[in-house]
């Protein structure tokens, strides 16, 4: 039977206990509602009061969370319920936090891994060739993939860029919007801009652009070449087609690295199109040289409601219609 303790953690400094604390006590709420534990501050010493196993836990999930604010962050709701989770399911070493450095944004942010997907992800981007990042929307799986990209460049391990997307008309046809084929394609390219504008700041990104550094550009522009030396990411890979994917790796030349992300939830294909990025993965799985990763709604870093969004999808899928929808599809 377990007995009701108190224990206490010494913080260091007020700030430090605002970060753990949280908008309101939002952090502290989320631990004591998960735990049924009492958490309380005075004078910079946090007491923790309930079941033994709980506190216990919850000491050790505070004990991380300063981990976080030592390195210079921000605590969120996010981080709380993360480790809740990953406490609940007794994923990841007891010592080990999720935080794995990649780069610093223009403007000095360090970007970094925030779950265990995406460090596992990182490292395998840092040990293979070809890389596949799939899972739902929000895992981070093309902003990552970005800065690894802007990490290579920086340190001269390639010298170009490249960014490219299937152009998959989805509710849109590409003939009914404004302006020439570059402004087509712009918006669903959108995304990639974003996130190379934002780690390498707008005047880098726009002069390597200029200088053909940086080319983001919609797949079909990249048949018929071969990508020396370069930092290539194929994004939105649901949505090509087992030819275009077979077009897209054979591209691949010396010095080249590639990174191949998508949502198999969110293929915008015509019913009777497969996608290649579920047929690649029978195809290629036990190849040296690539690895693939799966990322789930645990390694969503977006709002907390996408993470109940994708679960629910997720169930949708696996049972009834959804599950006869998605077979039809990729048949």
């Amino acid at each position: 039977m377990e007995t009701v303790v108190e224990k206490n953690i010494d913080i260091p400094d007020l700030e430090t206990v605002m970060n753990l604390f949280g908008y309101r006590d939002q952090n502290i709420r989320i631990l004591e509602d998960a735990l049924d534990v009492k958490i309380t501050n005075r004078e910079n010493e946090v007491k923790i009061s309930g079941f033994d196993s709980k506190v216990d836990q919850a000491l050790e999930i505070i004990r991380k969370l300063l981990v976080i604010a030592q390195g210079g962050d921000t605590i969120t709701t996010q981080n709380v319920q993360y480790l809740v989770s990953i406490n609940r399911e007794n994923m990841g070493d007891a010592d080990e936090l999720p935080l794995d450095f990649v780069c610093l944004t223009a403007r000095g942010k360090p970007i970094k891994s925030k779950t265990f997907g995406q460090k596992k992800y990182i490292e395998a981007i840092r040990k293979n060739t070809v890389i596949f990042g799939i899972g739902p929307a929000g895992t981070g799986k093309t902003y990552l993939a970005v800065a690894m990209a802007v990490k290579a460049f920086r340190e001269k391990a390639v010298s170009r860029i490249i960014l490219t997307r299937p152009a998959v008309e989805a509710g849109e046809r590409l003939g009914f919007l404004p302006g020439d084929l570059q402004n087509k394609v712009d918006p669903y390219l959108r995304p990639l801009y974003d996130a190379l504008y934002q780690i390498m700041g707008p005047e880098t990104y726009l002069n390597n652009l200029e200088k053909g550094i940086i080319e983001v550009a919609p797949l079909a522009y990249m048949r018929g070449r071969t990508l020396d030396d370069s930092f290539i990411i194929l994004d939105e890979a649901q949505n090509t087609t087992p030819e275009q994917m077979k077009m897209f790796l054979t591209r691949i030349g010396s010095g080249s690295r590639a990174i191949v992300t998508g949502d198999i939830t969110q293929i915008d294909l015509p019913g009777d199109k497969k996608s290649g990025l579920v047929e690649i993965q029978r195809i290629l799985y036990n190849v040296e040289g690539l690895s693939f990763v799966f990322l789930s709604e645990k390694d969503v870093i977006r709002h907390e409601l996408v993470q109940r969004i994708v679960r629910a999808y997720e169930q949708y899928e696996n049972h009834g219609q959804g599950k006869k929808d998605k077979d039809k599809a990729n048949r």
